[in-house]
C-alpha cells in the first residue's frame, strides 16, 4: 500500500502559499453508507462564506459511497456545519453535510435529522455530553504503530498517560490534530495516551444538543486528515487486537441543567434508573452493527462492563454507567455512559439519551447479536 508520507511535502507546500484572488475553497464533508467512513470534496466559492445558509447544496455519485442505486445515484448534500480549514488555512472552510436522495430525504446513515428532532424537543433541559474518543494508531500494514512487526510489546501498564521513548507511540500526530481541531474551531477539551500503546484518546465537549455529534464527526475527519500526511492510519475498531489488550471506547459523559445544579444527584439517579431499563436497546444504538461490534470489546475484562448486563457505580470502571468520585460527592454532576463503542454514530448515541432520560420513552428490545 503507498503511504502518503512517500510524497515531498516541501512540493505542496510551495503551491499552497499561491494566491487564490478571493476564491474560497469549500471541502463538504459526509458520512457515507459503511455509517462510519466519511467522504469529501471540494469547490469553489467567490467569497467567504459567513455562516451555513451561504453555502449551496451540492451533489455527488450515491452509489459509489452505498448511499444510492447506480441507476439513480443522485445524493445530495445539505451544509449544516461549518468549520475554519487547519490545512488550507483562511479563508478556506470544511462544511460538515446531511446526505439527503434524490426525494431529498436523509438516507439510511443520515442520523442527524432525528437526532435534531429530539435535541429540539428537549432544549430547555440544556443536556451536556462530553464525548472521550478513543482510537489506535496503525501502520500502513494494519499492524499498531511501533509494534515489533514479528511480536509484541511489553504488557499493559507503562502506556497510559506515558512519557518516554519506548512508553509512547505517535505524538506527533496527536499534537497535530489537537491544533488542528483548535484551529478549526471543534470544543476539544484534552487528550492523552491510552492503556494499550498505540491507542490514544481525545475528548471533546461539554456540547449542548446537536453540536455534540457536529463537533465529534468533524474532529474524527481531522484526525484522518492528518494521519494523511504522517503516513499512518487511524483506526476506530472497538478491539483493534485480540488477546490481553484494551479495547476502544467512546464513553458519554452526559447531564441536564437539573442534574448541574446543587442537589442534582437525585436526578442522576434517576436517569441512571431510567438508562436501565433499557440496556440492550441503548446497546443495539452504541455500535453501527447493532451491538456486534461491542460484543469483542464488552467483556468485563479490560476496564470493561458486559454487554449482557447493566452496572453502575461510583468510580467504577467496570460499570455500564460511572459516576465520577467527585459527583458522588458534590452530590450534583454528571453521569458517564461507557458502553459507546469506538466507531459509534455521535448523533445516535446523543439521541437515544435524550429519548430515554429527558422524554422518559420505554420499552427494551431483544438484542441479537449471535445471528
Amino acid at each position: 500500500m503507498p503511504s502518503s508520507a512517500l510524497l515531498d511535502k516541501a512540493a505542496k507546500s510551495k503551491y499552497m502559499d499561491l494566491k487564490t484572488f478571493g476564491i474560497t475553497q469549500a471541502m463538504y464533508i459526509w458520512v457515507d453508507g459503511s455509517g462510519q467512513s466519511l467522504r469529501c470534496k471540494t469547490r469553489s466559492l467567490e467569497k467567504e462564506p459567513k455562516d451555513v445558509s451561504d453555502l449551496p447544496v451540492w451533489n455527488f455519485d450515491g452509489s459509489s459511497t452505498g448511499q444510492a442505486e447506480g441507476s439513480n445515484s443522485d445524493c445530495f448534500l445539505k451544509p449544516v456545519s461549518m468549520f475554519n480549514d487547519p490545512f488550507r488555512g483562511a479563508p478556506n472552510k470544511l462544511i460538515l453535510c446531511e446526505v439527503l436522495s434524490y426525494k431529498m430525504e436523509p438516507v439510511a446513515t443520515n442520523k442527524r435529522q432525528t437526532c435534531q428532532e429530539v435535541m429540539a424537543r428537549v432544549k430547555d433541559d440544556h443536556p451536556w455530553f462530553g464525548i472521550e474518543q478513543e482510537y489506535t494508531l496503525l501502520d500502513v500494514d494494519g499492524h499498531p504503530f511501533g509494534w515489533p512487526k514479528q511480536g509484541f510489546p511489553g504488557p499493559q501498564g507503562p502506556y497510559y498517560c506515558a512519557v518516554g521513548t519506548g512508553n509512547v507511540y505517535g505524538r506527533e500526530v496527536v499534537e497535530a490534530h489537537y491544533r488542528a481541531c483548535i484551529y478549526a474551531g471543534i470544543t476539544i477539551s484534552g487528550t492523552n495516551a491510552e492503556v494499550m500503546p498505540a491507542q490514544w484518546e481525545y475528548q471533546v465537549g461539554p456540547c449542548e444538543g446537536i453540536k455534540m455529534g457536529d463537533h465529534l464527526w468533524m474532529s474524527r475527519f481531522l484526525l484522518h486528515r492528518v494521519c494523511e500526511d504522517f503516513g499512518v492510519v487511524a483506526s476506530f475498531d472497538p478491539k483493534p487486537m485480540n488477546g490481553d489488550w484494551n479495547g476502544a471506547g467512546c464513553h458519554c459523559n452526559y447531564s441536564t441543567e437539573k442534574m448541574r445544579l446543587p442537589g442534582g444527584f437525585d436526578e442522576i439517579n434517576n436517569a441512571v434508573e431510567k438508562l436501565s431499563k433499557r440496556h440492550n436497546y441503548h446497546i443495539q444504538a452504541y455500535d453501527p452493527q447493532g451491538g456486534k461490534d461491542n460484543m469483542r470489546r464488552l467483556t468485563g475484562l479490560h476496564e470493561t462492563s458486559s454487554i449482557y448486563d447493566f452496572s453502575s457505580g461510583v468510580a467504577n470502571r467496570q460499570a455500564s454507567i460511572r459516576i465520577p468520585r467527585h459527583v458522588g460527592e458534590e452530590k450534583c454532576g454528571y453521569l458517564e455512559d461507557r458502553r459507546p463503542s469506538s466507531n459509534c454514530d455521535p448523533y445516535t448515541v446523543t439521541e437515544v439519551i435524550a429519548r430515554t432520560t429527558i422524554l422518559n420513552e420505554e420499552g427494551d428490545v431483544v438484542l441479537k447479536l449471535n445471528c
